[in-house]
């Protein structure tokens, strides 16, 4: 049976539209996909990137491109292209099965399915020509094809096999409550694997692993991890000064492919940098550092300048920034030696003995910018920063990468949250508007009637139904923006979502699935449908919910938010072998166990109040959560606060049901947050 041609070219998402004019006749995931592979007896040839993905391009143009091997593609398989961005949930699956297999992950994913969906052979990127010791996509696609039509049998054994394993990984592993010494054990473990000289984790390439050192850090606050705050602090400082990061523009890149932060994947994604600008602002809480805060000025102004979406009722900021521009990775970032002095004239020698500017270069015959010098004076590093601003406008005027502009909720949960934070830390209110701003956004556009939140918007239409992840995430920043304003609205649309949540997605034995009860398109049964709980580059959906019961509780004292994020914890607490890839859910644990409010009373009017406030906001222990309440607010008889309101502006640390001596002034309540590190 033929197949009728590509049917890209009226996708929403950004990635599947780089494939529309592909002479491969693709298909969007979705239940008529499915029907055509069973209905014509086909096996799936199954393609899985994103639109950021350099390796994505590399094997588009070598191989989707070719003519030839479309043809082998359209008269052997139903071809299937799959934005990861936009249905993680099949990603998941899909790179389950891989690892399954004994391979390594990556983009672009490359799976082989029986017409049922069944994973029974795959890799990742696939050159056109036998090397590095990969076969030639042509002839993988020939055995394959040949496979299929001759043995049969060794297919579907393979296929049952990948099946097994994809159902053992999607079971919970139940015991009881995660124990302080297993996290413990977690943490010393990934304290063991940091590197010690450049920060992160050792080798090559680099990734930041936000989840994994926001854990460290809140173990180090909390005095279970001693080197956990120097293993954060090392890893920023670092991230800062490397070629990871943007120095002209802001932002981070997605990855270093070396072991020093120099050479950058430069793709740049909301969610890295949603995170970093998370942990900058725990540390700059802790230690202010000018370092730190320019790192998270320069996040701030590249998702204004760079990153807004508008949409109905204001803006959110879109997935990504591809590392290509002009058919080349990095090219809009790098730079000549002789541009820079034409650029800064009488400055460029300062600039270039700061930034490591070379007539070699230090990447290919180019410069990647990096600080290899020690902060100077202020009257030296203004004059660098208008350099900066010199080049950056330059470089404005290069041909830009392409922009991922869909709009993903649980990203811009992630985002929401930080900037709520960062806000207080570094005594920038227009970051909290900008949070309020694209929560609104979110809201507004992608809440659903019955109360769950779409996964993906764009050009005006929701095209990803939501996940798990979504509501945790937006949960989390409605959490963020009440400690963040005291607005009682916000705490009412986290605990909708917490509830809301529990309705699709739970399991009803504690845990959440990734995908809500009533998702049509999910290959291979019950049994498959995956409970998420091991963090990735984002948080798990799993591990942010159980922060988000946790914070709960400790917010409002009530019981069955405690009850609900135990019962989370201990579907998961059976393998301890498995808890070191759970950071996000050991943090939960650790926040519900040793978490704490700082309760603010007094009036709202009162400048004391605010001041106290602002001291609150400002902590850089995750394990606490702030609580400004009033002689009116209407607090749980649960609370350890209940009771203690007062007109008189001041400041208490509650911790395990009960309420420290009120302080008076921030200072005292700085001294009393500081003294809380055990």
């Amino acid at each position: 049976m033929a197949q009728s041609g590509n049917q890209l070219r009226h996708a929403r998402s950004p990635y599947l539209l780089q494939h529309a004019d592909n002479p491969v006749a693709w298909r969007p995931w979705g239940e008529a996909a499915l029907a055509e592979a069973r209905a014509s007896g086909r096996p799936i040839l199954l393609s899985i990137g994103y639109a950021a993905c350099h390796w994505c391009h590399v094997m588009a143009h070598e191989s989707f491109e070719d003519p030839a091997i479309a043809a082998l593609i359209n008269r052997a398989f139903v071809a299937i292209k799959v934005d990861r961005e936009e249905r993680p949930d099949i990603d998941h699956l899909y790179m389950q099965a891989l690892h399954a297999m004994g391979e390594q992950g990556g983009w672009p994913l490359t799976m082989f399915l029986t017409p049922d969906g069944a994973p029974f052979w795959g890799g990742t990127y696939f050159p056109p020509e036998p090397r590095w010791g990969k076969p030639s996509f042509r002839q993988v696609l020939e055995a394959l094809a040949r496979a299929w039509e001759q043995d049969r049998a060794a297919i579907a054994k393979s296929a049952a096999n990948l099946t097994g394993a994809l159902a053992a990984m999607a079971r919970a592993h139940p015991g009881g409550a995660i124990a302080p010494d297993a996290i413990a054990r977690a943490a010393d473990r990934l304290l063991a694997a940091c590197d010690p000289i450049e920060g992160g984790l050792r080798g090559a390439p680099k990734f930041p692993n936000a989840p994994i050192f926001r854990f460290l850090w809140q173990q180090g606050m909390t005095g279970n991890a001693a080197n956990g705050i120097a293993a954060v602090t090392l890893l920023l400082k670092k991230l800062a000064a490397g070629g990871i990061h943007d120095h002209l523009g802001g932002g981070f890149a997605r990855y270093a492919t070396d072991a020093i932060w120099l050479v950058p994947h430069f793709e740049k994604m909301l969610y890295d940098n949603a995170q970093i600008l998370d942990l900058l602002s725990l540390a700059a809480a802790r230690a202010p550092d000018p370092l730190l805060a320019e790192a998270a000025s320069g996040i701030a102004a590249w998702l204004g300048r760079d990153m807004r979406v508008a949409m109905p009722g204001g803006h959110a900021f879109a997935a990504s920034e591809d590392a290509d521009s002009e058919g080349e990775e990095g090219k809009f970032y790098v730079w000549h030696e002789a541009e820079i002095d034409a650029v800064l004239g009488a400055e460029s020698p300062a600039f270039k003995a700061a930034y490591d500017v070379t007539t070699g270069g230090n990447w290919e015959g180019q410069t990647i910018l990096r600080r290899v010098t020690a902060r100077g004076r202020d009257d030296a590093e203004a004059r660098l920063a208008c350099a900066r601003e010199r080049l950056r406008a330059h470089r404005a005027c290069r041909i830009r990468p392409g922009r991922d502009d869909k709009v993903l909720a649980d990203w811009n949960g992630l985002m929401i949250a930080a900037l709520a934070h960062a806000s207080g830390v570094f005594h920038q209110p227009a970051w909290l508007a900008e949070a309020e701003t694209t929560y609104r956004a979110i809201m507004t556009n992608l809440a659903d009637h019955d109360g769950r939140v779409a996964h993906a918007w764009r050009a005006g239409d929701i095209f990803a139904a939501g996940l798990l992840d979504d509501q945790a995430a937006m949960a989390r920043a409605a959490l963020a923006l009440f400690e963040a304003t005291g607005d009682p609205a916000y705490l009412a649309d986290a605990e909708r979502l917490a509830e809301v949540a529990r309705r699709w997605f739970g399991d009803g034995a504690g845990a959440c699935y990734a995908t809500a009860a009533d998702a049509t398109d999910i290959p291979l049964g019950a049994d498959i449908r995956p409970r998420i709980v091991a963090d990735n580059a984002t948080p798990s959906g799993n591990g942010l919910m159980a922060e988000v019961f946790a914070r709960l509780y400790h917010l409002t004292g009530a019981i069955l938010w405690r009850e609900r994020a135990e019962a989370l914890l201990a579907a998961f607490s059976g393998r301890e072998e498995m808890l070191q890839a759970c950071p996000t859910l050991l943090a939960a644990a650790t926040l519900l166990a040793e978490g704490g409010t700082i309760v603010v009373t007094g009036r709202p009017e009162d400048p004391a109040r605010a001041a106290l406030l602002a001291a609150a906001r400002a902590n850089p222990d995750p394990t606490l959560t702030v609580l400004a309440i009033s002689p009116e607010t209407a607090l749980s008889p649960d609370h350890p606060a209940f009771g203690k309101a007062a007109d008189k502006a001041a400041a208490m640390l509650c911790r395990r049901q009960t309420c420290g001596l009120p302080v008076t002034t921030p200072a005292a309540l700085s001294a009393l947050m500081v003294g809380e590190e055990r």
